[in-house]
């Protein structure tokens, strides 16, 4: 458990992750209140992320619940394994016709089979999905539910029930309460807007794009090597890229790809030419390419103008740090 608020930035630190105060805070709130975190932002800013990083800093096996529309509640919670159950049937054929023996009629066959119904709708036969099997592990969890805006609404008041009380019902079986309380993280990209009940029980969280600075940081710290002035540059680039009319802005994980590819190109600053050929780690449209093709040849131009502008004698921006 986090002890404060800047324990929380440290353990997340320590995991190359660049966390704010406001997200230390929802963090810290929610590990002490154990209330779910409804992430929610553009995607592609690490809201995913987020959920992997605190299970690390609380060594906490994490268990993800991938939403997409049509998911049931079968998917998310458990599903009976009808051929173990069958195939026990098979081998216990004999124990069942000793059990139904010397019935005098059908409806007494029928209820005699009918008693041991607890032998074969048991948890043996229970296949747990994500949610059973959160609520049923034997030590505290991170439980993420990534992209709950992808699902039908039916299943987020199916969720309730999970959120606000920490259990299921199973009729077969009964309730099924939580061992420990997991720590829940809902991510969202805003596809749909979720309902009040959810939103209710949840802390909320909303994640932007970083500003230039932090994004710089991130690309200093996530890729080895890379040019002081090249990460400087590729920050104020895709900060520009992403104020235009886009199909598809760049998320912070194209960011990184796309300076990885430049910096195994042995580049330090950015090259028209070579930046042209690279483009697809960070932009997927022919569309999008194009338009940011002469913001790119804009930040070039500028980049030598001052270059040129520059005093004989200055440091070497190009240095690797």
């Amino acid at each position: 458990m986090f002890s404060s608020i800047p324990d929380v930035i440290e353990r997340f630190a320590r995991r190359h992750y660049i966390c704010n105060r406001n997200i230390a805070t929802v963090v810290y709130l929610a590990s002490r209140l154990q209330k779910p975190i409804l992430v929610e932002g553009p995607a592609g800013v690490g809201k995913t992320e987020l959920a992997k990083v605190l299970a690390g800093a609380l060594d906490r096996e994490l268990i993800r619940l991938q939403c997409y529309e049509g998911l049931d509640e079968s998917k998310a919670l458990y599903e009976w394994e009808y051929a173990k159950q069958l195939l026990y049937t098979q081998i216990l054929k004999d124990k069942i016709g000793e059990v139904i023996a010397g019935a005098p009629s059908l409806k007494e066959a029928v209820e005699r089979v009918a008693a041991q119904d607890d032998v074969f709708f048991s948890e043996r036969f229970i296949v747990p999905r994500p949610l059973l099997r959160a609520i049923t592990a034997p030590a505290p969890v991170v439980l993420l539910i990534d992209e709950i805006d992808k699902a039908d609404t039916e299943f987020e008041a199916f969720l309730l029930e999970v959120l606000s009380d920490f259990q299921v019902s199973v009729p077969e079986l009964g309730t099924i309460k939580a061992k420990h309380v997991p720590l829940v993280v809902l991510t969202s990209n805003n596809a749909r807007e979720m309902s009040d009940a959810l939103k209710r029980r949840c802390l909320h969280l909303y994640i932007d794009f970083p500003d230039p600075e932090q994004e710089r940081a991130i690309i200093l710290l996530k890729v080895p090597g890379v040019a002081e002035r090249l990460a400087r540059e590729v920050a104020e680039v895709v900060q520009a890229i992403r104020k235009l009319d886009l199909k598809k802005a760049p998320s912070i994980s194209e960011t990184l790809d796309w300076t990885r590819a430049l910096t195994l190109l042995n580049l330090d600053t950015l090259d028209a030419g070579l930046v042209d050929d690279t483009f697809s780690a960070i932009l997927k449209y022919e569309g999008d390419i194009r338009k940011a093709q002469a913001e790119i040849k804009e930040h070039v131009a500028k980049a030598r103008a001052a270059a040129l502008a520059a005093p004989a004698g200055a440091p070497d921006a190009n240095v690797r740090h």
